[in-house]
C-alpha cells in the first residue's frame, strides 16, 4: 500500500487572509469553508489548506514549500508585493540558487532556480 498527498495544511491565525496570499502566489480560487478553515486548489498542485489555531508561530517551520521560479529575484519581488518578506538574500550553491521568504504569518517558503 502507498499513500498519496491529499493536501498540505498550514496552521495559522487568519485562514481567510492567508489563503488569499497563497491563491495569488500559486493560482486557484480561495475557498472559505468556515471561519476556521480555508483552502485553495492550485493548478497542478495538491490542495493547500489553512486551519486556525490558537497559538502563534514561534520557530522556523519543520517543513516548507520550494517553488520553482525561472527568475528567483523577480519572483521574490512579486511575492513581496503580495505580502511576503524576504529572509536574507539569494543563496547560490553548486546545484542552483534559492531565496527564502516568509508568508504574511511568517511561514517560510523558497523560490528555487537553476
Amino acid at each position: 500500500m502507498r499513500a498519496s498527498v491529499n493536501e498540505i495544511v498550514f496552521d495559522c491565525a487568519d485562514p481567510a487572509a492567508l489563503v488569499r496570499f497563497w491563491a495569488a502566489l500559486l493560482g486557484g480560487e480561495p475557498v472559505d469553508r468556515s471561519p476556521d478553515w480555508s483552502y485553495v486548489d492550485p493548478p497542478g498542485f495538491p490542495r493547500v489548506a489553512f486551519q486556525r489555531v490558537p497559538e502563534g508561530k514561534a520557530v522556523k517551520n519543520r517543513l516548507h514549500l520550494d517553488l520553482e521560479a525561472g527568475d528567483v529575484d523577480a519572483a521574490a519581488t512579486w511575492a513581496v508585493g503580495l505580502g511576503a518578506v524576504r529572509a536574507g538574500g539569494i543563496v547560490t550553491d553548486d546545484h542552483g540558487y534559492f531565496q527564502v521568504l516568509r508568508d504574511p504569518e511568517g511561514n517560510e517558503f523558497c523560490f528555487v532556480g537553476g
